[in-house]
């Protein structure tokens, strides 16, 4: 999948990066952790330091518009997410 980046803001108070993207597929919606997976190889990050917050695609639309936080390590994103957002995200799971 291939996932492109509309825009990035620093957030360093919360050690992290605000991200914008679009992601184009051919299938339907693509899950949450694949769009994660993926985004984290293009930034070269761990899966466990991006959180996706919405993705959103259009009625009969093969493109995908999303919001994501990058943060510096995974226990940044610990310390600042909320619970339902890690357990949608993966982290800090014991399975996982």
């Amino acid at each position: 999948m291939n996932v492109d980046i509309i825009s990035e803001e620093e957030n360093p108070m919360l050690h992290r990066t605000d991200i914008r993207f679009e992601t184009v597929h051919d299938e339907a919606t693509p899950s949450r952790l694949s769009v994660r997976d993926s985004l984290a190889a293009k930034l070269d990050k761990a899966s466990e330091e991006v959180v996706v917050h919405e993705l959103n695609t259009k009625f009969g639309m093969r493109k995908t518009i999303g919001y994501a936080k990058v943060y510096d390590s995974a226990g940044d994103a610990l310390d600042v997410e909320q619970d339902h957002m890690l357990e949608r995200n993966k982290i800090g799971d014991d399975d996982a």
